[in-house]
């Protein structure tokens, strides 16, 4: 290929010789950029992450600066993308729920919920009763883990190092619970399109009542410690500010929305699995600042505590998958007794009746099941906001189009609104009131 003299020279990059070889110097454009807006300015640019532990791991944020003060913030996001919504379209639609809930890995039950839900529609059945109370239960279970992390690392970034050492010894009482309900502790599978894998062991009543009664002894310390420590409110009262107005020119959902004083919970506004049963209050607070955010996700705690007790009351024996075999697969199947394969008595079963239920089963497995064509969107109110599946089917075994809108990326985009103008301090504040996971930021 012959380069015309005339076209313009792109210039190498430095570089130097030493004993090991050539080293070439190579520096990314943004940053090359920003640097030079700043020259010759009282101005500072620096670098917060990716590896800064108060910006949740994989953030990077690129801070302009006029002293301690933030003059312009650019978020960077992409060092954790894992590609989990393409991966989807190569996968049978039961296995894409082992995708989704890798997203927000701290509350990976509700992406699982937002998929089946997606899913369902789709094949226009509904989980039975049974099954739609336990998915309530686990996902508010699960809200609380995700609150107390919240208040943890928070707590931590910001110098309260009980804080992480009281959260997350919370957080290990309900790993512990979902281990025994689920068989893991994160990234469960468990929600699965038509209901659930399996049903609740024996003493999961009993379980699941110790647990609220430890979490209702404990929460009150949370109050005693933070709330009324006047250290903890002067850090965060007044700290990024966001008012409702700017919430929804950003779609900003959630816990930072509620802060700003709209009450919008889609258990309440748009409810799916049996919410519409349930009493309980959606806290909402007009501080619209990192104080505002933390009372809410404290009282959303005690709520889901509510609504977990709620659900041992309403729950009653029954089905957790649907009755269609055509569907219901893995929820039929009984474990071994090494808790990997199957039971004896299934393959006894399975291999007993006839070569077309074993083929059936085969290809079930392998191939799964059709999805009529046609495309959904299906949200859930997930502990960051609102978590929404956007699923296309061409009639296959497996989606055409997977797409995930994430609370944690979209609320991130209000970051800039939220520092600048504020101390380089008050970053992690308003970093940690959002509370993202860079799991479901890059996907």
């Amino acid at each position: 290929m012959t380069i015309n003299e005339d076209a313009t020279q792109v210039p190498e990059a430095d570089s130097r010789d030493t004993t090991e070889g050539r080293v070439y110097s190579v520096s990314g454009g943004d940053w090359d950029d920003v640097v030079a807006d700043a020259a010759h300015d009282e101005r500072m640019v620096i670098n917060m992450g990716p590896q800064h532990p108060s910006t949740h791991g994989v953030l990077r944020l690129v801070l302009e600066m006029e002293g301690e003060t933030v003059t312009q913030l650019r978020s960077v996001i992409g060092y954790l993308h894992t590609g989990i919504e393409k991966n989807c379209e190569y996968r049978t639609w039961t296995q894409g729920v082992t995708f989704v809930t890798r997203m927000d890995y701290l509350a990976p039950l509700s992406t699982e919920m937002a998929y089946c839900l997606g899913v369902e529609k789709l094949l226009q059945i509904e989980a039975p009763r049974r099954a739609q109370l336990l998915r309530v239960m686990l996902l508010e279970i699960n809200r609380i883990g995700s609150h107390l992390v919240y208040i943890a690392t928070g707590g931590m970034e910001l110098g309260a190092t009980t804080a992480m050492t009281l959260g997350f010894r919370e957080r290990e009482v309900v790993l512990h619970l979902l281990e025994h309900l689920t068989g893991l502790r994160m990234n469960h599978a468990f929600i699965r399109p038509g209901g659930l894998a399996q049903d609740m062991p024996e003493d999961y009543r009993e379980k699941v009542t110790e647990f609220v009664q430890t979490m209702k002894e404990r929460l009150p310390l949370y109050d005693k410690l933070f709330t009324g420590q006047p250290i903890w409110r002067n850090r965060l009262k007044g700290v990024g500010y966001l008012p409702v107005d700017a919430c929804l020119a950003l779609g900003v959902t959630g816990p930072v929305l509620r802060s700003a004083g709209l009450p919008w919970d889609l258990r309440k506004t748009e409810p799916y699995s049996c919410y519409e049963e349930f009493d309980f209050d959606v806290p909402v607070d007009n501080g619209a600042d990192c104080w505002s955010r933390y009372l809410i996700r404290v009282h959303e705690m005690h709520e889901s505590l509510k609504i977990i007790e709620q659900c041992l009351e309403k729950l009653e024996p029954g089905p957790v998958m649907v009755e269609d075999k055509k569907v219901a697969w893995p929820a039929q199947l009984s474990i071994g007794s090494d808790g990997m394969g199957n039971s004896l008595e299934h393959v006894k079963k399975i291999m007993g009746q006839s070569m077309e239920s074993l083929i059936h089963h085969f290809k079930l497995v392998t191939e799964g099941f059709k999805v009529p064509a046609g495309q959904v969107y299906t949200s859930v109110e997930s502990p960051r906001g609102e978590l929404s599946a956007h699923l296309v089917s061409d009639g296959g075994t497996r989606p055409l189009r997977v797409h995930v809108r994430e609370p944690s990326f979209v609320n991130l985009q209000s970051m800039p609104a939220m520092a600048e103008g504020g101390l380089v301090a008050d970053v992690i504040a308003a970093i940690a009131s959002i509370d993202p996971v860079m799991g479901g930021v890059d996907r």
